[in-house]
């Protein structure tokens, strides 16, 4: 099996449960037979339990949660723009997830799964700098982010010799608890104010943010499962006949 579609397979072993060996979830999914992608979305459906114990045979650790130790984004130019950090962010909420399409593209070494999840709970800190012109801001505090039935589409693509690449575009959240500190530099009462409306009136925010959140997603996945899956022998598990 060519490495990448093995690098998408097992970076989706993380979602459901058996009593059987790991391997033996895919020993019936081979890539030049019909009907392999919809094998491999059943096996990803039944190993939820790995998500939470990992693979130590492989040295895969637990995924759920996953810890991301710093993830950055940035936007705009050096005096017109801003640069957004999150750090020791902490993910749960993979285990009751499920991988409901999954698509190879095995001449391009590509996967796209489309994952739904009834909830996902994210923790962690944050540190914002801005300027505009000859202005600045810096900002930093904690926030906690509960989303709920939230579906999003993975692609992930893994060039000859290259690294793993992931994007992630998260699609329909029917909604979500946002809680940040420090949003006012501390006037509590303005705080909670504005806390109060980020959760009742998110929609037009989401609509806004989308792009910044599927950055912030990619670049911390892309890392993890870089870390994870980059010596994972994936054609082990999944074998051409």
């Amino acid at each position: 099996m060519q490495p990448t579609i093995a690098v998408s397979v097992v970076l989706l072993l993380l979602v459901a449960s058996s009593i059987a060996e790991f391997e033996d979830h895919f020993e019936n999914c081979h890539p030049n037979v019909p009907g392999f992608d919809g094998c491999v979305r059943k096996a990803l459906n039944e190993i939820r339990p790995y998500f939470k114990t990992g693979l130590v045979k492989y040295n895969v650790l637990p995924f759920d949660p996953f810890f991301a130790r710093e993830v950055t984004v940035k936007r705009g130019m050096p005096n017109f723009g801003f640069t957004l950090t999150l750090r020791n962010v902490t993910e749960s909420g993979w285990s009751a997830s499920k991988v409901t399409k999954f698509v190879s593209d095995l001449p391009h070494y590509k996967i796209v799964y489309t994952q739904s999840f009834p909830e996902k709970f994210l923790d962690g800190s944050y540190e914002f700098n801005g300027s505009v012109f000859a202005s600045s801001m810096k900002n930093k505090g904690k926030f906690t982010l509960a989303l709920y039935d939230l579906v999003q589409t993975t692609t992930v693509t893994k060039l000859p010799g290259g690294k793993i690449q992931v994007s992630v575009d998260v699609q329909t959240i029917r909604d979500l608890k946002l809680h940040i500190t420090n949003l006012l530099f501390g006037r509590q009462i303005l705080e909670d104010l504005l806390d109060r409306i980020i959760n009742g009136a998110w929609q037009p925010g989401f609509v806004m943010t989308r792009r910044l959140i599927n950055d912030l997603v990619s670049t911390a996945f892309t890392e993890i499962f870089e870390r994870a899956f980059h010596n994972f022998p994936f054609d082990k598990i999944v074998r051409s006949v």
